[in-house]
């Protein structure tokens, strides 16, 4: 069984249990009779053992909890969606990080209204800044291409969480298995090029942040590159953005030994 049968069957099970479920926080009990009620009780049961778990066994409202599944499900007007969600969950659940990703958020902004009025920076429609600090002759890389860099990423404090030059070592990726901001800024550059990045948290490690680096929610990253080479193309393919750069730093801090 994948993970999206899975899924699809905790829906069920969901929808099953709001369903029974009446406006003044009752239900009406029925008897599973074929197979599918069997198993959509025992996924009712696992999830009010991890709603449970969490504290949320008497102050959740199934109501609302019912909506927003029929609104999904039925492809209908969302009350909030996308950052909005992340927010109110991180809030609730990890105050902690939560605050850690508004000051992030408040620490970016402003920087990047200052940053854009320098000389030289550059922005592009996705909130990507960068500047020239040295124009190659060679060919762009194209989103299927694997290419060759050497790099050294900050924070805005300048703290190193990760380099390439202080390894001694550049590093080889295929472009579409890194970060929105390295995907989207390597494609400017030409093969000799060496450009600096400054990469906002949404195109970067967003609100997850990778904290075995040290980067926090919504982390503005700031990267000098010089495009070495380009290695090959490979078909494009799916699969997290952040892989392949998350394994560059997990070495990374490896070989610094943290």
């Amino acid at each position: 069984m994948n993970k999206n049968t899975i899924f699809k069957l905790m829906i069920i099970g969901a929808v099953a249990f709001m369903t029974a479920c009446n406006s003044k926080g009752g239900y009406v009990k029925s008897t599973p009779k074929k197979e599918m009620d069997s198993v959509s009780y025992a996924i009712g049961l696992q999830m009010g053992q991890n709603l449970k778990a969490n504290g949320l066994d008497s102050t959740i409202n199934v109501d609302i909890l019912a909506r927003g599944i029929y609104e999904v499900l039925n492809s209908k007007p969302q009350l909030f969606g996308g950052d909005t969600v992340t927010n109110i969950l991180m809030k609730h659940f990890n105050p902690e990080m939560y605050s850690m990703m508004k000051a992030n958020d408040d620490k970016q902004k402003k920087f990047f209204q200052e940053n854009a009025k320098k000389t030289g920076i550059k922005s592009t429609a996705s909130g990507l800044q960068y500047e020239v600090i040295s124009e190659g002759t060679g060919a762009h890389p194209s989103i299927t291409d694997v290419v060759k860099v050497d790099y050294t990423g900050t924070l805005l404090d300048g703290t190193i969480f990760d380099s390439s030059v202080k390894r001694g070592e550049p590093a080889t990726f295929p472009l579409n298995g890194v970060i929105p901001g390295w995907s989207e800024g390597l494609q400017l550059m030409t093969v000799g090029s060496k450009y600096k990045f400054y990469i906002p948290g949404k195109l970067a490690y967003g609100v997850q942040g990778q904290q075995q680096a040290g980067i926090g929610p919504n982390e503005t990253l700031v990267f000098e590159v010089e495009l070495l080479g380009i290695e090959k193309s490979q078909p494009q393919k799916d699969g997290s953005n952040n892989a392949e750069l998350q394994k560059m730093i997990q070495e990374a801090m490896k070989k610094q030994g943290k």
